[in-house]
């Protein structure tokens, strides 16, 4: 089958650790944009909307070329939002790319994207194996953990080490990347929050709970998420390295 699939970016503004974080500016570019345009050159996405219920967040996208999609504000997980669209427009697969993520390798999407097409599974993620040195990663709750079955397809996902016992070069990372086909989507956005979803935090756990399968693509590309100050500041310098020009457009 040919791969073919919208990418909806989840976008809202406020952050407890980094308010106004799409916004951010200090490589010349919003922050959002950075995700954009790494989106954008997968080819196997088509359309791109970022997906926010600011219009602060719609005013600058717009500005910059994206599709924009305005949604409600109370949806409490970036898929809840992605369903909206979903819905909305009429999509049979999606992927939602959360919009802190600017260094996502287009590669990596087309990956998610094709599989996802086969029709064998109701949603797709990506993960990536730590390394032998990443013990700190392993024990680091904002690290979340992933373990497959021999089809490659999670079992669960936690933010503690998992397997119990694991040393880090065994251990897989989840990266939030999520596609999904639409009758999956909505099932999801219409249950509530499941126990261990509540628990750790973590969306991906409703569909586990509800008897989803979920894929997973295994990469050798890390992205980093951009979640604190520090993040972002690191983001900022790294991108100066690439030759990205500083300071306000």
């Amino acid at each position: 089958m040919s791969a073919r699939a919208a990418a909806i970016l989840p976008v809202r503004y406020a952050s407890t650790r980094l308010p106004g974080k799409p916004l951010l500016d200090r490589t010349g570019k919003p922050l959002i944009r950075h995700v954009w345009e790494a989106v954008s050159r997968a080819r196997t996405l088509d359309p791109v909307i970022v997906a926010t219920d600011d219009e602060r967040i719609a005013r600058v996208c717009r500005d910059f070329g994206a599709r924009v999609e305005l949604t409600r504000a109370e949806h409490p997980s970036g898929s809840d939002r992605v369903a909206e669209v979903v819905q909305r427009l009429g999509l049979d697969l999606a992927l939602n790319v959360q919009g802190d993520e600017p260094e996502l390798d287009p590669g990596d999407l087309d990956r998610l994207a094709e599989r996802l097409a086969d029709g064998e599974e109701d949603l797709v993620t990506l993960a990536y194996r730590l390394g032998p040195d990443d013990k700190e990663a392993l024990a680091d709750p904002n690290v979340v953990k992933v373990v497959l079955d021999d089809r490659g397809r999670a079992l669960y996902f936690s933010r503690c080490p998992i397997p119990h016992g694991v040393p880090p070069g065994e251990a897989l990372g989840h990266q939030g990347v999520y596609g999904w086909r639409r009758e999956a989507l909505l099932r999801f956005a219409a249950a509530p929050p499941a126990a261990a979803e509540r628990h750790e935090r973590l969306e991906q756990l409703r569909a586990l709970a509800l008897g989803m399968t979920v894929g997973v693509v295994v990469t050798r590309h890390r992205s980093l998420g951009i979640d604190t100050p520090e993040d972002y500041a690191r983001f900022v310098e790294r991108s100066a390295g690439a030759g990205v020009r500083h300071g306000t457009p």
